[in-house]
Order: C-alpha cells, then structure tokens, then sequence
C-alpha cells in the first residue's frame, strides 16, 4: 500500500527517488515511530534538519541569481516570505503531501494531517531526501517548478513587511513571545523621533529609530532579522 502510494506521487511529481526509503522517511512522523516501533524506517526529523539548509540555499541563490538589482533586506524579505511555516504547509497541500503522511492514531484524531507545522516540516523533509537522492540538481528542479515561481508573482506592493517577515520567523522555530517596546521618544511634535527595542522570549534583539512608532518598529525588525542572518 505504502509503495502504490509513492509511486502515484512520484508519478503525479514527475519525479523518481532511486532509494525510496528517502521517500518514505519524509512522510514519517515521530508520532507513527512511537506506535510502530519495529518499522524500521527512522521519523523524518533528520531529513527536515537537512531539507531546510538545503532549502535556504536553493532560495538564497536563486534570489542572487534571478534578483541582481534587489539589496540585501530585499532578499532577505523575499526569501522569509516565501520560506516559511504559512507557505510551505500551503505548498505542501497543494502537492497533496498530506496523503502520503504517516502518522501515530493520536496524531490523525487531533488533526495533525492538516497541521501547518507538520506539513511544512514533510516539505523540508521531502526536500532534504531528494538531496541525499540526486545531489542539489535535482532540488533545485523539483523548487524550479513548484517553489520558485512564487517570487515572480510577488509584487512590490504586496510583499510582506519586517514585522510579519520577524514574526513567521519567530514562530516557525518556536523562540517565544515577541515584543516591541517604546524605549525613548523625543524631539518637538513635528519631528518627533522615536526608538524602538525589538524582544524574543524576554531578551533584546535589535532596536530602531523612525519619525513613527511603526517606521522605528520596522527598522527594529530588520535589523533583528539581519542579525539572525548574520549567525
């Protein structure tokens, strides 16, 4: 059952896995392992570890390649709104990965088939096997095709913002509350100048300075993201 299930996947992708134990392991929850546990086959955590460096490089060259003109932060923001927990889970529905998932009865009673956390996590997943399968070749294909054309429909007017690009970011790898605080506020009325410190769980990341709350909260959250780049 397992193997006609990949196999109408693969057909459907246009894609063949020469091991596809790589296959199967992408669709492996944790959940499935703990109540199955003379499966053989590992959970697809490692894999997703894998698949999002090697989705970050895909992403990040592409950008560099097919951007020549776009600054840094204009990448940056690119890449974060496309690469995150929101639009791979999207993706990952599109592509019907939800079928293929294998997942503990606990997991599937609670909804976890059509979890976004889950479903972006089999994307990396996927993306980290077919890697080890044919090499960054064939991931960049199989992105060409499915992943990248959402850079050419964004449009200037509708790409998101730092503090939307800071907070998928955040949430996708679970750091904790964030919080933008008020620091200082001086200047007369008409030019007012405010500074603004960007928290995540409790500790300051970056600050900002803008003429509004929201300019100072936005140069706050690029630089946040700038430094998480820069580790």
């Amino acid at each position: 059952m397992v193997k006609h299930r990949l196999d109408s996947l693969c057909h459907g992708l246009q894609l063949e896995f020469s091991d596809r134990n790589l296959l199967k392991t992408a669709f492996t929850h944790s959940s499935y392992k703990n109540e199955h546990r003379n499966d053989m086959t590992p959970d697809n955590e490692r894999l997703e570890f894998l698949g999002d460096a090697v989705l970050s490089l895909c992403v990040s060259r592409y950008l560099y390649t097919h951007y020549p003109h776009a600054p840094e932060g204009e990448m940056t923001r690119m890449r974060a709104a496309v690469v995150c927990e929101s639009s791979l889970a999207d993706l990952a529905k599109q592509l019907g990965f939800s079928y293929y998932l294998r997942l503990g009865k606990g997991e599937e009673q609670t909804g976890g088939r059509e979890r976004a956390s889950l479903l972006a996590d089999a994307f990396e997943a996927f993306v980290g096997g077919l890697f080890l399968d044919q090499g960054l070749p064939g991931a960049e294909r199989f992105l060409a095709d499915y992943l990248f054309p959402a850079f050419d429909r964004m449009e200037g007017s509708s790409r998101k913002d730092f503090k939307t690009v800071l907070q998928e970011y955040v949430q996708h790898r679970n750091l904790g509350d964030l919080l933008y605080d008020t620091v200082e506020e001086k200047g007369p009325a008409h030019e007012r100048q405010f500074r603004v410190r960007v928290q995540i769980a409790g500790v300051a990341i970056a600050e900002g300075v803008g003429r509004s709350k929201k300019e100072a909260e936005q140069q706050a959250a690029q630089e946040a993201m700038r430094s998480f780049e820069e580790r």
